[in-house]
């Protein structure tokens, strides 16, 4: 099994770990190229912070942020690009400057999304998350988390195959910390294997977030030993797409696990 590494390169203010490190292009760039060196092989970039609370970005701010480091990356690396939007008009600019995969928290359901991707005719990272960004951590419920977001998300595989969008081009995505307690993202990891059985590849982004807090009782910058024991248990469990700010470290850890998964 090849795992991918996918790294993290929020282009905003605000953004929970890595906000207001890369605003300017060039400097966005340059750490797009160090993810890539380091090992990883899709640079997944967002303009809007998903962050519980996080504000709403209008149209222009969102391409502002993201079309030229699209555009500047493009022009140094064939590095495969993400681009994390809900938004139609931007997932069809900045695939038109480059990128060459959609990473919707959304799952394609804001108007015209569906039909922007299918259009675009590249793979798709459909994510399930309870509420939207600004709510989505007051009080989630669920009967049974695992069933629930599964459920979710093959209704979403449906919806997109009638869209036209092909079924090689799904990617899935529980959605960590998305409208999730602890024990609700605990579940969800340690019955992965449920929505590796659906077949599609799974992405798992964990990398940092503060159900590790909840764990460890420890800051944002002393969570990178956290993250990565959860991608190893990820790994284990069937992801095959990492999302992760280390990823120089995360890179060691996959390295170990797939010679651990391939050993007779």
């Amino acid at each position: 099994m090849t795992i991918q590494i996918m790294g993290v390169l929020n282009v905003t203010p605000d953004s929970f770990f890595d906000g207001g490190q890369y605003t300017q292009v060039s400097n966005a760039i340059e750490q797009a190229l160090k993810m890539e060196n380091a090992g990883a092989s899709i640079i997944d970039i967002g303009g809007e912070s998903t962050r519980p609370g996080a504000a709403l970005v209008s149209l222009d701010e969102e391409l502002n942020r993201v079309i030229p480091v699209i555009e500047g990356l493009r022009n140094q690396s064939d590095v495969s690009i993400s681009i994390d939007t809900s938004k139609p008009e931007v997932m069809s600019e900045a695939v038109q400057a480059g990128a060459n995969i959609i990473n919707d928290v959304c799952a394609l359901r804001q108007p015209g999304a569906l039909q922007t991707a299918a259009d675009l005719n590249v793979p798709v990272c459909l994510m399930h998350m309870l509420g939207e960004p600004r709510s989505m951590q007051k009080d989630p419920i669920y009967t049974d988390v695992v069933s629930e977001v599964n459920a979710f998300l093959l209704d979403r595989v449906e919806i997109c195959n009638r869209a036209g969008i092909k079924q090689e081009n799904i990617w899935l995505d529980p959605g960590f910390g998305f409208g999730k307690t602890l024990q609700h993202n605990l579940s969800l990891l340690k019955h992965l294997n449920v929505f590796v059985e659906s077949g599609f590849p799974i992405l798992v982004g964990v990398s940092r977030k503060s159900m590790l807090a909840a764990i460890l009782d420890v800051d944002l910058d002393e969570r990178l030993l956290g993250s990565l024991a959860l991608a190893t248990a990820a790994m284990m469990k069937g992801a095959t797409i990492l999302r992760v700010h280390d990823v120089k470290e995360t890179k060691q850890v996959v390295q170990v696990c797939e010679a651990l998964l391939q050993a007779d």
